[in-house]
């Protein structure tokens, strides 16, 4: 079973939404699961390298991600909200992001047996 995940909350928004959305990741993925991510809008933000839990959150957000990444989950960024989107702009992202697009998610969407968003 494939599974594709989209991220388009800031990382840090009060809420436990993306949280909760890599937690499931991460159990879909230790089921077998072939698990990939794509992030958009403010998510992008997840993946970079100054991207730290704000006082008080008790979640690292990006760790949890680069460990999905080290675990070989595949993760992608829309191209175009890395340019404009997040309040990190113009800051490094994390080793094994993929800079990518809309056709690309297309395809990743037409090949998943599920699609869900965060």
């Amino acid at each position: 079973m494939s599974t594709l995940m989209l991220f388009n909350r800031q990382p840090y928004d009060n809420t436990d939404v993306t949280w909760n959305g890599l937690r499931l990741a991460r159990q879909l993925h230790e089921d077998g699961d072939a698990v990939r991510l794509f992030l958009m809008n403010d998510a992008v933000d997840m993946a970079r390298d100054s991207c730290i839990p704000p006082d008080g959150y008790d979640q690292d957000l990006a760790q949890m991600l680069r460990s999905l990444l080290a675990d070989g989950v595949p993760v992608k960024a829309c191209g175009t909200c890395m340019a404009r989107c997040g309040i990190y702009k113009n800051q490094p992202y994390s080793d094994g992001v993929e800079n990518s697009n809309m056709a690309a998610l297309s395809a990743w969407m037409r090949e998943s047996d599920r699609v869900i968003s965060f």
